[in-house]
């Protein structure tokens, strides 16, 4: 193989910061500097890696993405060139942004490598951290900071611009991930034929593990080992948040960590006397989007595009799911696990963790870059083990956006040649859902629902629903909090009703 085509990582870094003083605290963009170096010197050659960057790729940030974050503080313009200008990357020709997605790092990741197996890239640099506990910290404490910086905005964006949810979900209130996730839930509790008590039980014992994990993780948020019962157990402490998500079961977004991973050539890798042992491959990768919006799914238990993302990615490594040592699946809420292991025929229960982390809810969810700490804590572990492989799953916005990556310190035995995407794509386009319908009217039956919640209690439900005609619909129901509370205690899945459309509002009353 072509030496200076053949792409490699070589560095990681990773940082979580606990400072409690505003003022001291690292802004966003310093964050994410720090773990810069952490990755330089990871790769045991120091700055000079950084010196020699050509391409600069920074991870969307969560102020820029959510309505739900966005900073009083400032904003920066160029958030790649603030980046170069602050690790003296002074020879960079890309400045890159991404587009929100959780699954950007890993989906940024694949296109670096493309690039440098095509000769168009030699040295990059992956990037991305949030300090959202910082922001919401000095908030409350009433402390003005300084986090602008304008550079101008003359930089590419990588990625889909395109909001995860259409105008008739978000005037029903379905605009986040807290708010559509609990419908992917329940929609799994009814496929799984469980109750309401049953299920919670069930979250409870998959996300223990994940809390076990992160507990010997020296760079977790939360280090606290929950039990089952502590996790799935409704309390004022662990109150509903989206029910049937309790606090616990939520990606923890109010964290301060960055992380940052550096690309380059076999080739370039030798003329910089970066040593063998730092050496990580990626064997194979996949990448596919389901339906862009829930309304128009097939149903909401299962992600083809998790399952033809992670069979392409196995066929390009040339392995089977039982040969990956580690892994990291994408955790930013129960349901995303479930339906990942579902569609990799891996047994929920297996006794292989399924995070490296402790994943979002316990390691932490620094927005849209969570996945560059999965590839960071993949390359320390198949370093540690030769011939070992690592498997990420990288999920964006509603079990949407799907990127698999599968590493090992071993070499490949072919060079670096994914299948184009959208040729597998097309699958997944043909497989269309319900007729879905903007204005609902008559008889009717809840496919599956939500009651959101705040520090008061619920707030108001939020259901996909069917006519007799078979067609989908979204809709809230009445605000009368004895109902709202009655669809959390109770099974309201399939439940009869009558939907009417006021106002351009469905509003479905059970029977």
């Amino acid at each position: 193989m072509d030496e200076s085509r053949t792409p490699i990582l070589v560095g990681c870094g990773q940082i979580t910061q606990r400072e409690e003083d505003p003022l001291k605290a690292l802004s966003p963009i310093d964050l994410t500097t720090e773990a810069c170096f952490e990755a330089a010197k990871d790769s045991e050659v120091g700055n000079i890696l950084l010196n020699k960057l050509d391409t600069i790729v920074t991870i969307r940030s969560f102020s820029d993405t959510s309505w739900r974050f966005k900073c009083p503080f400032g904003r920066y313009t160029n958030p790649s060139l603030s980046l170069a200008n602050r690790i003296s990357a002074y020879d960079v020709k890309n400045h890159i942004y991404t587009f929100p997605g959780g699954n950007m790092p890993q989906w940024s990741v694949n296109r670096i490598f493309e690039l440098i197996a095509k000769g168009k890239v030699k040295t990059a640099l992956l990037a991305g951290g949030e300090s959202l506990f910082t922001q919401k910290n000095a908030q409350r404490k009433g402390v003005n900071l300084n986090w602008s910086e304008d550079l101008g905005n003359d930089y590419s964006e990588w990625g889909i611009n395109k909001k995860a949810w259409s105008d008739v979900e978000d005037s029903h209130g379905m605009r986040g991930a807290i708010f559509a996730y609990p419908l992917i839930e329940n929609a799994i509790r009814g496929n799984e034929n469980r109750s309401i008590l049953e299920h919670n039980i069930e979250m409870g014992k998959l996300l223990e593990k994940f809390s076990m994990i992160a507990k010997n993780n020296p760079l977790a948020d939360r280090q606290n080992a929950y039990s089952a019962k502590k996790i799935s157990e409704v309390t004022s402490q662990n109150p509903y948040i989206g029910f049937p998500y309790t606090k616990l079961m939520n990606a923890n977004a109010y964290i301060d960590q960055s992380a940052a991973v550096i690309m380059t050539t076999v080739q370039h890798a030798k003329e910089l006397g970066i040593d063998r042992d730092k050496w990580v491959y990626l064997h194979g990768c996949g990448d596919a989007y389901d339906h862009w919006y829930l309304s128009d799914r097939v149903n909401y238990y299962s992600s083809p595009a998790m399952k033809i993302a992670s069979e392409e990615a196995l066929k390009m490594a040339d392995c089977t799911i039982n040969e990956i040592e580690f892994f990291d699946i994408y955790s930013c809420f129960p349901s995303a696990i479930k339906i990942a292991c579902d569609e990799m025929n891996i047994d929920i229960n297996t006794n292989k963790n399924l995070t490296v982390t402790g994943g979002l809810p316990y390691f932490g969810g620094p927005g849209n870059n969570y996945v560059t700490h999965s590839i960071s804590e993949i390359m320390n572990r198949v370093r540690k083990i030769q011939g070992s492989k690592g498997m990420v799953t990288a999920n964006g916005n509603y079990i949407t956006k799907q990127s698999v990556g599968i590493y090992s310190s071993e070499q490949p035995n072919r060079k670096f040649s994914p299948i184009n995407p959208e040729i597998y794509q097309k699958k997944i386009n043909n497989k269309i859902g319900p007729n879905f319908i903007n204005e609902a009217n008559g008889n009717a039956f809840i496919e599956t629902y939500t009651v959101i919640n705040d520090k008061e209690g619920p707030l108001y439900a939020i259901l996909f629903g069917r006519l007799k005609d078979g067609s989908r619909f979204i809709a809230n129901t009445p605000k009368d909090k004895n109902l709202l509370l009655d669809m959390m205690n109770n099974d309201y899945l399939n439940v009869k009703g009558i939907v009417k459309n006021k106002d351009n509002l469905n509003i479905f009353r059970p029977n």
